[in-house]
Order: structure tokens, then sequence, then C-alpha cells
């Protein structure tokens, strides 16, 4: 059964396959400014050994320690990945602070699903698991956007009682309770 884990090397090769399927899908290409692209641009050349992904691995759980600073104009990001057994199937990302850039834009959550497991419900079950570690956080709801022409992530923030506030810099703008 799927669960979100911590970033994890023992998931080194679907982590890698499904790496390749978003770049195939044009994801870190021109215009993409999303945490794939940025992650992608990064460490996409060195994830494909042992170290460079154990690096990448270590950087991600950095990010998300409070014990560490954060980086300027932003806040801690704990990233989860999304897992059955061995096999990787996304990645979400929870913003630790609601500051002036996540409120204009990013939202408090991101999340990725893999190519070849969009559309079997795991968006929506990796958002829920999401929203109850938001509320252990101490936030009641959450912002998220995304572009308009993202039709499943619409549909994983509404299944997950998402309420539409409008569209802002190009992003539509949710609002999910976390309890």
């Amino acid at each position: 059964m799927p669960e979100l884990i911590t970033p994890t090397v023992r998931l080194a090769a679907s982590f890698r396959s499904a790496m390749a399927d978003f770049i195939a899908e044009g994801r870190g290409g021109p215009g993409d400014d999303s945490a794939m692209a940025r992650n992608i641009a990064e460490f996409g050349a060195r994830w494909h050994t042992d170290d460079g992904l154990a690096e990448f691995v270590a950087e991600l759980l950095r990010q998300g320690d409070p014990a560490r600073p954060a980086p300027p104009n932003w806040t801690h990001t704990s990233t989860y990945w999304w897992a059955d057994g061995e096999r990787y199937l996304g990645s979400i990302r929870i913003r630790h602070e609601m500051i002036p850039p996540v409120l204009a834009e990013a939202g408090l959550i991101g999340y990725d699903i893999a190519p070849r497991e969009r559309r079997q419900g795991h968006g929506t079950a990796m958002l829920r698991a999401a929203l109850a570690i938001a509320r252990r956080m101490g936030f009641d709801r959450v912002l998220i956007t995304c572009d308009p022409d993202n039709v499943g992530s619409r549909k994983v923030m509404e299944n997950n009682g998402g309420v539409f506030e409008g569209e802002q810099h190009g992003k539509l703008r949710y609002w999910l309770p976390t309890g």
C-alpha cells in the first residue's frame, strides 16, 4: 500500500526511471519554474550515480531541517516521496511557513506524480496524507496553486476539499482544510 516516506536512495531505480519520464515530457525545460525543474537543473546530471543520488537526497533532507538556515527570502520545505514498497510514485513538498512568496504564488504544498503512475488516485491519496502532516505542523488550511491547464492537479485539490479562490499571477489558487 502506498505511503509517504522520507526520500531514500533505496528507491534509486524507480526514482531514476520516473525522472527520465518527467524529463521526456518536458519538465525542466525552458519556462518551467517548478521545484522539479530546479532539482533537474541542479542534480539531474548527477543522480544517475549512487553518490549523486545520495547528495540529492541529503539536500532534500537539509531543506526541511529547521536547525539549519532557510534559503534567503524563503522557508524550510519538507519533501516526502509517495512510494509503494520499492516503487517511487511521486513527490510532495510542504513549506513550513506562509511567507509572502508562498502566499503570492507558490502555495504551501507542491506535488508531482510520476508520469506512469498518473490517473490511479495517487495524487489524491498523497495529498490527503500530506494534509495530515500540515495539520500536525499547525496549519488549519493550506494554499495550493496550479497552472490553469493542469486539470489533474485541480481534481486532486478538489477531491481533498479544495475551494477555488481565483486566479493570480497565472496560477489557480485553492484553499484546502487540513483536518
